[in-house]
C-alpha cells in the first residue's frame, strides 16, 4: 500500500530543495557513478540482481529530472570493462534490464526531447544489446534537448587508448605524421566528442574513488559523494548535489582577485 504521508513529505522536501537551486547557474553536464546496487540488495536479503532491478527507477527519475532542468548532458556509468568479472548470471541480467529499459523508456525519451548516446566499447556487447542501443540512438538522433549518455563496457583508460589508436589511424590515412596534437584535437576524438566535459561528478554509496570513469573529462569537475545507495537515489538527492556544486568556488587553477591582491601586497612589503 502506498504511504501517502511519506509521498507528501518527499514532495515538500523536494520543493524546499528546488527553491535553493539557482536555475541560472546549473551545471551543464552531470556525470553519475551509480554505485550501491549490491549492498542495497544485501541489506534486504535479496539477490544482487534485485538491486540492479530497483536501480532502474533511479535512472528513470534522474534522467527525467535532468531533462526538466534543461541540463545539457547527463552521463551514467552503467557497466565498466571490469564488470565482466562478475558472475555470468548477474551480467546477463544487467543486459536484459538494459534492453527492457530502452524498449519501455524510448517513448519517454522522445516526449522529453532527449537524445540517447551510448559510449564505450559498444562493439564488445552482445549483438542483441547493440541493436537496442543503436535503435534508441537512431530514433532520438533528431532530439535537441538533454544528451543522455550511458557508459557501457566503458573504462576511462580504455577510452584514452582507443582515442590514441583512432588518432594514429587518422594521421596515417591522411599522411599527417607532422600534425601537432593539442587538448582540443584529442578531446574531439574521445567517445564524448562534441559534449562539454562534466561540471559535476556524483557518486552514490559513499565510496571515495572515480573508478576509471571519464578520466580525461573530469579533470576540473566538482565531485559530490553521497552515502545514498543508487536504488534509493531520487530527485531530491540530485537537487542536493547541485546545491553543493553551486556552493563551490570554481577557479580552474587560478585565484580570485582578492587573493591575487594579497599576494601583490606581500611581494611589495618584501621588496
Amino acid at each position: 500500500m502506498i504511504d501517502l504521508k511519506k509521498l507528501a513529505e518527499a514532495g515538500s522536501i523536494e520543493e524546499a530543495l528546488l527553491d535553493k537551486v539557482d536555475l541560472a547557474r546549473l551545471p551543464v553536464h552531470i556525470a553519475v557513478i551509480m554505485d550501491g546496487n549490491g549492498r542495497w540488495a544485501k541489506g534486504r536479503n535479496l539477490p544482487r540482481v534485485e538491486g540492479h532491478r530497483a536501480g532502474i527507477a533511479s535512472v528513470r527519475e534522474t534522467v527525467e529530472t535532468a531533462a526538466r532542468l534543461e541540463l545539457g548532458a547527463l552521463t551514467l556509468y552503467a557497466f565498466s570493462v571490469e564488470n565482466w568479472k562478475r558472475p555470468r548470471y548477474e551480467v546477463a541480467t544487467l543486459m536484459m534490464l538494459l534492453k527492457e529499459y530502452l524498449r519501455k523508456e524510448l517513448a519517454t525519451l522522445m516526449t522529453n526531447n532527449i537524445r540517447f548516446a551510448p559510449i564505450g566499447r559498444i562493439e564488445g556487447l552482445d549483438p542483441s544489446v547493440q541493436r537496442e542501443l543503436r535503435y534508441a540512438e537512431k530514433e532520438t538522433a533528431g532530439n535537441t534537448g538533454l544528451v543522455f549518455q550511458i557508459a557501457l563496457n566503458y573504462g576511462g583508460r580504455a577510452e584514452i587508448i582507443d582515442t590514441v589508436n583512432r588518432i594514429m589511424t587518422i594521421l596515417h590515412d591522411k599522411e599527417m605524421s607532422d600534425c601537432v596534437i593539442d587538448e582540443d584535437f584529442f578531446s574531439n576524438h574521445l567517445y564524448t566528442a562534441n559534449v562539454k566535459d562534466p561540471d559535476l561528478l556524483v557518486r552514490t554509496s559513499g565510496e571515495l574513488r572515480v573508478s576509471n570513469f571519464l578520466l580525461w573529462q573530469i579533470a576540473y569537475a566538482e565531485i559530490h559523494v553521497t552515502k545514498v545507495l543508487w536504488p534509493d537515489f531520487r530527485r531530491r538527492h540530485l537537487y542536493e548535489a547541485i546545491i553543493d556544486y553551486q556552493a563551490r568556488d570554481r577557479r580552474y587553477g587560478a585565484v580570485d582577485q582578492d587573493d591575487a591582491g594579497m599576494f601583490i601586497e606581500a611581494d611589495e612589503q618584501h621588496a
